[in-house]
């Protein structure tokens, strides 16, 4: 397996169609702190799926905007295993820079170990 593969973030971790978005707004498993909302729900498969919104009241400027989006990507990618069998979609409520990002990064994995073990998912599971 090349370096490549092993670090990209695959097609199928991620939430791309409608159907898949609205199935996880309908649940309303959610927790969220004042940088990002997380709504969940428990798939089928063992691997965790993502879904972004990351909309222009969070940041005008999209490189703002892409670097949230990147953030939350890889943060997803390298706890992926602890998320299996949930789909997950985060969305953004507050910009953040480059100085804040580690502030961000782990308001997100707090985010995370809360989803998990919310009650409305594991009365779905």
């Amino acid at each position: 397996m090349s370096s490549e593969t092993r670090y990209r973030f695959a097609r199928t971790a991620r939430l791309l169609k409608t159907d898949d978005f609205s199935s996880v707004f309908s649940l309303r498993a959610s927790v969220g702190n004042d940088y990002f909302q997380l709504l969940g729900k428990p798939n089928s498969s063992s691997q965790a799926r993502l879904g972004l919104v990351v909309g222009k009241k969070t940041d005008k400027r999209a490189v703002g905007r892409n670097y949230i989006k990147r953030t939350i990507r890889e943060t997803f990618r390298l706890n992926a295993t602890q998320l299996a069998g949930l789909d997950i979609v985060v969305r953004s409520r507050k910009a953040f820079t480059r100085q804040e990002g580690a502030a961000a990064r782990a308001a997100l994995l707090s985010l995370f170990k809360k989803i998990r073990s919310c009650r409305a998912l594991s009365s779905h599971l």
